[in-house]
């Protein structure tokens, strides 16, 4: 009886310990395990945190639009660094003490993907959205300072979005001032130098007047803006928007005068606008589409000739219908969009180049001739790489016109007769630049290499008579470009 009762007890505590231990292990088994992050809501601490300034659809507000268009130039690094530090010299405070890291890292990943749906940018937004400065149309028309009024350089500093206005004669500051945030494209100024417009990447196009140093009128063209053209009798005012895809036509007021839904005739396939620019001797904007294979031009001249869309003796008798030249959109068809162009001198040709095709050989880019009269292509250019936006020059040369361009591809300038299409010469720089500039009463060229990490701070100066280089230009540790 008494081994039968020590043998149930040692079976007993051996059923004991082993459920113990299974039991302890599991404990630590459970004690050992990673808890389980809570995904975080980007959207909520946006709401909380950045909506206020931002707008609720991260369309703008007090603080720049938060869209992945306007932010395209700012680095994610850059982007997780603002969240945390904030933005010197703006209302914009840090989070470091608020947020946790991952959620800095998640709203810095959340405002680069796009808001669905889409945000809407109206009409009636646009007119909302005007202000203008009380009592500056009653401004004295003379500069309040002593300079030559037609001889005045604007310096636009990305880095901490001011404008400087400096003496052209003297390179001194004559007044410094806040702009809107990321401004884009190159001021425009009125033919009398008095007015300069100026537009941001999150669609605002500010008025100033230079010769009294202040804001004259504000407007938001659109969501997500690439440039603002002046007409050459300075009084209208066009801008390009990638969001919502349109153009927008101002007076010299910042009235709303209408606005172009950047569509195919038919209305199925919508484009973002990539640039306008003022063809002042054809009375007319004229705008590249980046993702429809058409130019177009928009007339200011009252008298401008009727616009048929389609064929006149067409079968379908509306495409023949003519429609009034001025203010209207007069389309030219390609075979494929162009993303970037410029004007020879006569503005009757515009020079542009297309980005490569998908698959195609080589993957390279073409640049091509479009005559604005007979709205068609009619040469190719000889450019190894794709030019940027209004990157090059026209000049006479040797009893002909030339078109220098540099190219993004490789270091060095294309320079091409405009009579033949044929390249006269290629001339080395130290790297790819984005632009090549001179001047009438000059013998030189300027053209940076700000492509190339090792000669970013060098500009080339170039003789225009010998098309060859003549002298280098550095700023050690410094980055050279937008040469104008």
């Amino acid at each position: 009886m008494r081994k039968a009762l020590r043998r149930w007890l040692a079976a007993a505590a051996q059923l004991a310990l082993g459920a113990g231990l299974f039991w302890m292990g599991a404990d630590m088994a459970h004690a050992q395990a990673p808890a389980t992050t809570a995904p975080v809501d980007a959207a909520a601490l946006y709401g909380t945190h950045c909506a206020s300034c931002h707008g609720a659809q991260r369309t703008g507000g007090m603080g720049p639009a938060l869209l992945p268009e306007s932010l395209e130039r700012l680095r994610k690094p850059e982007a997780l660094r603002v969240i945390q530090q904030g933005r010197p010299a703006t209302q914009m405070p840090g989070f470091a003490d608020t947020l946790s890291a991952a959620e800095v890292t998640a709203l810095a990943a959340w405002v680069y993907h796009p808001v669905t749906p889409a945000p809407a940018w109206s009409d009636d937004d646009i007119r909302a959205s005007r202000t203008e400065t009380a009592g500056a149309r009653g401004l004295p028309a003379r500069p309040a300072w002593k300079a030559d009024p037609m001889n005045i350089f604007l310096v636009v500093e990305g880095g901490d979005h001011h404008v400087s206005v400096l003496d052209g004669d003297r390179f001194e500051v004559i007044h410094r001032f806040a702009s809107r945030y990321a401004l884009h494209g190159g001021p425009k100024f009125t033919p009398d130098g008095r007015f300069v417009f100026f537009g941001s990447r999150d669609g605002w196009i500010t008025k100033y007047d230079l010769w009294n140093l202040t804001v004259v009128a504000e407007v938001r063209a659109g969501l997500n803006m690439r440039n603002v053209a002046v007409s050459g009798d300075g009084r209208w005012v066009m801008a390009a928007n990638y969001l919502p895809r349109s153009a927008v036509l101002f007076d010299a007021d910042l009235q709303l005068v209408k606005r172009f839904d950047a569509t195919t005739l038919d209305g199925k396939s919508a484009s973002r606008v990539s640039a306008v620019y003022d063809a002042a001797p054809r009375h007319s904007f004229v705008l590249a589409l980046k993702d429809i294979p058409e130019v177009w031009e928009i007339s200011y001249d009252p008298k401008a000739g009727p616009i048929y869309d389609g064929y006149v003796h067409d079968y379908k008798m509306g495409e023949g219908i003519a429609k009034p030249g001025y203010q209207n959109v007069r389309r030219t068809p390609l075979d494929e969009p162009l993303d970037d162009f410029f004007f020879d001198q006569g503005y009757k040709n515009v020079l542009g180049s297309t980005r490569a095709k998908p698959g195609a050989a080589g993957g390279t880019p073409t640049a091509q001739v479009v005559n604005l009269d007979v709205r068609r292509k009619i040469a190719e250019l000889p450019i190894a790489g794709m030019p940027h936006l209004g990157s090059g020059i026209t000049f006479a040369w040797n009893g002909t016109t030339v078109l220098a361009s540099p190219n993004l591809k490789d270091g060095a300038i294309d320079v091409i007769d405009m009579k033949t299409w044929k390249t006269v010469k290629t001339i080395p720089t130290p790297g790819p630049g984005f632009f090549i500039r001179s001047h009438e009463n000059t013998p030189y060229a300027w053209a940076d290499s700000m492509m190339d990490p090792k000669s970013k701070d060098t500009l080339t100066l170039i003789d225009k008579k010998t098309l060859a280089p003549v002298a280098s230009l550095r700023e050690p540790g410094r980055t050279l470009a937008h040469t104008e």
